[in-house]
């Protein structure tokens, strides 16, 4: 099968933006517009030859889609390893043809053969939530506890945004004012195990809808790029997301977050969005990041429910 490439992506975000505008709660995990091009863009080097993918078509439109990665073995940028043993799926249905996860779950079957298989399901998804069952999945309570890693997805009108308050000597920056390596620093300041070079970033890029005057730094006094932010515009929704979201270890607990977000939102706005989306760690012992996006006016609409079913070398 030829690798998930940029038309592919494209369809694939073309269905986030439909279930943006109809039912954002139904957008699942690493399925929106700007998590896709961010997922697929840093990834595509080190993980396209084990990815798999399949899209279901309805007159003449796309009307799901399956993203798969069997279990797969890559140095991470602190110098670990990070070896994964399972299969794990992205997807996506139209809000009109949930029943096609059925056949989504089939095909996943397939890819990961013996292995145990995660994917995950949202709150606001009771019809997914009955497929998934009904196909041998269980809600993965470790994942899903209250120190869990699951993931919470959160919204926010942009009617009214305060002005962003920096420490002195600290201003704000855009893409175009730095090279890619110091972009490319930045964020691995902020994300240590975080694999992303200058040839993945040349690609997140090249992927729409990335914006150079979307992607938010603030520099320090010293010059030190303390924290970054990159913004996904849909202007055909009128919604931004931020994706990701990081602060150096050395600048934290300094307001940088929050001043990044509310700066971040007065430019989507005035680049014509009316509300904004973010991703973030949602489990009660982790409430950091969830707390800095409450101070800024978001409130939660859904929630990960982390599926898994065990592979039959398992039993």
């Amino acid at each position: 099968m030829e690798p998930l490439g940029p038309t592919e992506l494209r369809l694939m975000q073309g269905l986030a933006r439909e279930v943006t505008a109809l039912r954002p709660e139904l957008l699942n995990g690493d399925a929106t517009v700007g998590e896709l091009a961010w997922v697929w863009a840093k990834d595509f080097d080190a993980l396209s030859r084990v990815w798999r993918h399949r899209l279901w078509f309805a007159d003449g439109r796309l009307a799901a889609w399956g993203w798969a990665c069997p279990p797969y073995r890559v140095p991470r940028g602190d110098g670990t390893v990070l070896d994964v043993g399972t299969a794990n799926l992205t997807w996506q249905t139209h809000p009109e043809r949930a029943a096609l996860l059925g056949e989504i779950l089939d095909w996943y079957d397939d890819v990961a053969g013996n292995v145990g298989r995660l994917l995950t399901v949202q709150s606001a998804d009771v019809e997914a939530q009955r497929i998934v069952a009904t196909h041998g999945y269980a809600f993965d309570a470790e994942a899903g506890a209250d120190d869990g890693s699951w993931v919470q997805f959160n919204t926010r009108e942009l009617t009214d945004v305060p002005d962003p308050v920096l420490p002195e000597g600290f201003r704000f920056l855009t893409a175009n004012d730095v090279s890619a390596a110091d972009a490319v620093r930045a964020h691995r300041d902020a994300w240590h195990a975080s694999r992303l070079g200058e040839a993945a970033f040349e690609r997140v890029r090249r992927t729409w809808p990335y914006r150079a005057d979307l992607h938010v730094l603030i520099a320090a006094p010293d010059g030190t790029l303390a924290a970054t932010a990159i913004i996904w515009l849909d202007e055909a929704t009128r919604t931004a997301e931020f994706e990701p979201v990081g602060t150096h270890r050395d600048f934290r607990r300094r307001g940088l977050g929050t001043a990044l977000q509310l700066h971040g939102m007065q430019l989507a706005k005035a680049a014509g969005a009316t509300r904004m989306l973010v991703a973030c760690r949602g489990a009660p012992a982790d409430p950091a990041a969830r707390n800095m996006y409450y101070g800024v006016g978001f409130r939660p609409i859904s929630r990960d429910l982390p599926q898994v079913k065990v592979g039959r070398w398992q039993r």
